[in-house]
Formats: C-alpha cells, sequence, structure tokens
C-alpha cells in the first residue's frame, strides 16, 4: 500500500521536498481535438531515446491536462458541499477551497497561490502521421439539409482530430501534499475522462496509471518517458500506427525502474504491477462515508492554510 506516512500532515509554507508523481498513459478512445489557433498543436523531436530519427508528434499542453482534471475536482467538490458559489474557475478564486490551494490561483492586486501540482507536455507515443485524421464538419439547418430557399449554406470545415487508440504518456507531479489532498487529485485523474476541445461531443481519453512514485525530487520528463517507450515498442510498432495498451504499460513497467534509478532521486517507494492495482482498487471501492471524509479533512486542511499563510491579518482577526 501506498507509504501515507512520506506526506505532510499539514500543508507547509515552504518547499518541503516530498514528491508524489503519479506516471500514466493517456489513451484516447475517441477522435479527441488538441489544437491551438485552429490546428492540432505538434513538436518535432527525437523519434526514441537511442534512435534519434527525427520524428513529428502531437503535442497535448499541460493546461489542456490539468484545466479538465481542476474541473472534474470542482464539480466534485460542489456536490459534496466544498465549495461555495463564490469561487468561479478563472474569475474569481475563494482562495481556500482544495482546487485553490492545490492547483493555485492567481488574482492581480487579489494575491496569488503557487500551484502545487506540476505538469509538462505530453507527446503522442506514435507519429503525428499515424496518429491523426482530417474530418471534413458541416452545420445543417434544422431539416438536415445544407440549404436554405434553395441557398447553399458555407458551414463547411475542416478539422484535424486525435485518432482514437493514441497514447500520451505523461507525469502529474504533486509537491508538499497531506495524503488526504493527494487523494484529491488522484481521484480527479480516475474521475476525468474528457480532454480537449468540444468535450461534449468527443475527446474520450482514459487515464491508465502506470505507477505512484515517492521521492525526495522531481524524476524524469515526459519526453524522455516517451521516447523510452517508443525504444522499447519501436521493433513492434514500426509502421503501425496502434500500440497496444496492454503492450505500453509492460514496457512503462520496464521502463520507470531503469529512468528512476538515473534521475538520483532519494526516499522512493514505488507502486506498480500489483501493488499498484491493490491500491487502486482500494481507492475505488472506498465506501461513500469514507470518500466523503477524506474530502473533506482535504477541505479542512486547504481552510488551514489559507488562514495561517493566504489571509490578510486583518481578515484573520475577524
Amino acid at each position: 500500500m501506498l507509504n501515507t506516512s512520506f506526506f505532510n500532515t499539514e500543508l507547509p509554507p515552504r518547499p518541503m521536498g516530498k514528491y508524489a508523481h503519479i506516471v500514466m498513459l493517456r489513451v484516447t478512445e475517441g477522435y479527441a481535438l488538441f489544437q491551438t489557433d485552429g490546428e492540432l498543436n505538434k513538436a518535432r523531436v527525437s523519434a526514441g531515446h537511442t534512435d534519434s530519427t527525427p520524428m513529428t508528434r502531437i503535442s497535448l499542453f499541460k493546461r489542456k491536462q490539468t484545466t479538465p482534471e481542476r474541473l472534474t475536482g470542482r464539480e466534485l467538490l460542489r456536490n459534496l458541499g466544498l465549495m461555495g458559489d463564490d469561487c468561479v474557475y478563472n474569475e474569481s478564486a475563494c482562495k481556500h477551497c482544495p482546487d485553490c490551494v492545490t492547483y493555485g490561483f492567481a488574482i492581480g492586486d487579489g494575491g496569488s497561490e503557487k500551484s502545487k501540482i506540476f505538469a509538462d507536455t505530453a507527446f503522442s507515443l506514435t507519429a503525428y502521421a499515424d496518429s491523426h485524421e482530417v474530418f471534413t464538419l458541416n452545420a445543417p439547418y434544422e431539416d438536415g439539409t445544407m440549404s436554405d430557399h434553395g441557398v447553399v449554406t458555407s458551414r463547411i470545415n475542416q478539422q484535424d482530430h486525435v485518432k482514437p487508440q493514441t497514447i500520451f504518456p505523461s507525469v502529474i507531479t504533486a509537491r508538499d501534499l497531506t495524503p488526504s489532498l493527494f487523494f484529491y487529485v488522484l481521484q480527479n485523474i480516475l474521475r476525468t475522462s474528457r480532454y480537449g476541445a468540444t468535450t461534449t461531443r468527443g475527446g474520450t481519453m482514459q487515464n491508465v496509471i502506470a505507477a505512484v512514485v515517492l521521492s525526495d525530487g522531481e524524476i524524469f520528463s515526459n519526453l524522455l518517458f516517451t521516447q523510452r517507450l517508443y525504444d522499447a515498442l519501436g521493433l513492434q510498432t514500426a509502421g503501425n500506427e496502434i500500440i497496444n495498451v496492454q503492450e505500453a504499460l509492460y514496457a512503462a513497467e520496464q521502463a520507470i525502474p531503469v529512468l528512476l534509478a538515473q534521475d538520483s532521486v532519494r526516499d522512493t517507494q514505488v507502486l506498480m504491477g500489483a501493488d499498484l492495482s491493490a491500491f487502486l482498487d482500494q481507492v475505488r471501492s472506498m465506501d461513500d462515508a469514507t470518500f466523503k471524509a477524506t474530502l473533506q479533512q482535504a477541505s479542512a486542511e486547504s481552510q488551514r492554510y489559507y488562514e495561517a499563510y493566504i489571509a490578510k491579518p486583518d481578515k484573520k482577526k475577524k
């Protein structure tokens, strides 16, 4: 099971070097849209760590990962009565709920709090050419046709979409959290199933967790993780646009210990395989009372942190 004694009992005012990493494979299960300025985000990088052949990959920017997870968490907090109407995403932060304290906020002159969740751009395991498809989109009238009184509409467009079963290896890092706040972040990842634009009509994605790593420092990057998996699967995936998720998961489990050894991090606990499955089963099977009590604890810890380190002195006295 996860070593909960590794975490802080209360949120500290300064960095304490307690890092909890969630290593996963983000797998599209529908046609997703990860775009900026009307087209898919792409990057030109080396195919693998040992294979230096240039490759164009689809990029999944960090905010496109954490924003859906934050919104999932905020929805959960409201459902449990742990977030008030004064906290509006990207408009007005309450400054004291688990979302504000964990993921951070910035309100100009109203103050700011640095995020305790670190994320970076993720890259598709397969090449852009094998991972995307162009769709022609239209906007018909209510009768289902593309013309009105004999005039044909020009509401036709083309859009690149990410194909189903495209894998984005990713690491999300939480720093200096309590057990209950780490549980909150983990729940957000497990519960979020839609990413990218037009999430009401697509963008379904599964987060397959490969490992949970506790350490005294940050670990390998998303790009290096992706390149190592590419090297491990290269012979099996050469010229193939689809990678079996279980094969990629097995390759990840083989690569993670090697990558961690090269990172020189200490105080490490690594949950993988059967131990990880048992831990995640325990998290998923938590009864309603325990689930709510854990998030209430996260809310109480966030409130105490707010009162101690965020609230202005005159507000504390009231």
